[in-house]
């Protein structure tokens, strides 16, 4: 089944906060002040709080909600998967699934892995034929390939708008892209390994690798 919705958190008490890890508390200290000082030592986000308070303005959304069974000795356990994107619209984004008995409990869940796992996004106006020097698009051509599903992120003329399928979309909006062409292989209705497949070619935007050989 399909969910969409979008909310913003709220915002982090650093009063009642107790950091569980080394880079917690320097960001409690003080000591890190921005969530890019972190990327650039490339330093793991184990608290959840990390990133409430270095990226305030990050909004949630639910992507997809599905229902899978599995056989254990009892029966049939119905579980579900939900998957859930987070970005702050300006370069930031991350993106997860979990899985819970309950759908409040793997949307909870979803939204708290796409926290830790948010990465940068290099935005910039790569496209021939526009020569504006706003981050609308993307510098270089990426891709991301997640199961069967591959996926080709080109860079855009300003206006254009987001050619891409709705739940990539969503994705690229979150990080805070607003043109881009694209093609995509595969079974792409899977929605998890779609949204993943388009998560991991903007992850790309940030790594030497962009520039190997499409399909591999």
């Amino acid at each position: 089944m399909s969910r969409r919705r979008e909310r913003t958190q709220p915002s982090l008490d650093l009063e009642t906060w107790i950091p569980r890890t080394s880079v917690g508390q320097l960001v409690k200290d003080g000591t890190i002040a921005s969530i890019y000082d972190i990327f650039r030592d490339s330093l793991k986000i184990d608290d959840v709080e990390v990133v409430d308070f270095l990226v305030p303005n990050l909004t949630e959304t639910v992507l997809n909600v599905a229902r899978v069974q599995r056989q254990t000795d009892a029966g049939r356990k119905t579980l579900f998967v939900a998957t859930a994107g987070v970005g702050n619209k300006n370069g930031i984004v991350g993106v997860a699934q979990a899985k819970a008995a309950g759908v409040g409990t793997a949307i909870r869940n979803a939204i708290v892995s796409a926290k830790l796992n948010i990465v940068p996004v290099k935005r910039g106006c790569g496209s021939w034929e526009c020569t504006c020097s706003n981050p609308h698009s993307i510098p270089f051509e990426v891709h991301g390939k997640v199961g069967s599903v591959k996926i080709l992120l080109k860079p855009a003329p300003k206006g254009l708008g987001l050619v891409v399928g709705d739940v990539a979309k969503s994705v690229l909006e979150l990080a805070g892209i607003s043109d881009i062409w694209s093609n995509s292989f595969g079974d792409t209705r899977t929605t998890q390994n779609f949204c993943k497949a388009a998560f991991e070619a903007l992850k790309a935007t940030y790594q030497i690798s962009h520039v190997s050989e499409w399909g591999e």
